[in-house]
């Protein structure tokens, strides 16, 4: 008797956690802070609460500006506080850029 088995398919890159926020600041070389905002219910009140958390993203081509909406999906450490990538940008702000 054979069996013959599939090799293991390595989805891993695949699963990343990706996020979409808009870009508070862009004034760094190669990083932009993204703002993710969600929406939570209150465990006590039962209130739909709005809360933000800021990410530092890395941008390598420099693309992201201030006020534009982006997706950035997680990554290995790039720097002390970087964790993430940007994807892409989805919608460039309506102001010029700085």
């Amino acid at each position: 008797m054979t069996t013959e088995t599939q090799p293991a398919v390595d989805n891993s890159r695949d699963n990343r956690t990706v996020l979409t926020g808009k870009v508070t600041s862009a004034k760094m070389e190669k990083t932009i802070v993204v703002e993710v905002l969600r929406l939570m219910q209150h465990p006590k009140y039962r209130r739909v609460v709005r809360i933000s958390k800021k990410f530092y993203a890395h941008d390598e081509k420099r693309e992201a500006k201030q006020g534009d909406t982006v997706k950035i999906v997680s990554s290995r450490p790039i720097s002390r506080l970087k964790r993430w990538r940007l994807k892409e940008v989805l919608t460039p702000s309506a102001a010029p850029g700085k």
